[in-house]
């Protein structure tokens, strides 16, 4: 006579994802993972890059309109729209730079969330704190 295993969800109870609480996930490692804050993403999710060197919009030579600063810029995404900040804290809209080109220079993802943006930017030091001074 053969025998086969069933095995029935309906034995025991499912306990819903939702319905632990971040307190058990604490005391569990392999839980703690489920909880962990994750990166904001969606369309309405800021990311930043520095850019150090000189950047080339069509060959020629991002300049600051307001300092004349030539490199050291902090690239601000949103969507489909990128802006560059300069550390005298000008910032402009840049429609040369698109989503793709913004990704193409992001190495590692950024790990550290802000409360808003102009949070973030002080964070980075592209508040107007270091106006005129290149850090790199």
């Amino acid at each position: 006579m053969e025998m086969t295993l069933v095995l029935r969800t309906t034995d025991h109870p499912a306990e819903a994802p939702a319905a632990r609480s971040a307190a058990a996930a604490s005391s569990d490692p392999l839980l703690q993972l489920q909880y962990e804050p994750q990166p904001p993403s969606g369309p309405h999710a800021v990311h930043y890059i520095r850019h150090p060197k000189e950047l080339a919009l069509r060959g020629l030579p991002v300049m600051c309109s307001a300092c004349r600063a030539r490199r050291d810029w902090l690239l601000i995404n949103q969507g489909r729209n990128v802006w560059i900040h300069c550390r005298c804290n000008n910032e402009w809209h840049e429609p040369e730079i698109t989503r793709a080109d913004f990704q193409a220079l992001t190495r590692l993802p950024d790990t550290t969330t802000y409360a808003s943006v102009a949070e973030g930017v002080a964070a980075m030091g592209f508040d107007g704190g270091f106006a005129g001074i290149y850090l790199e």
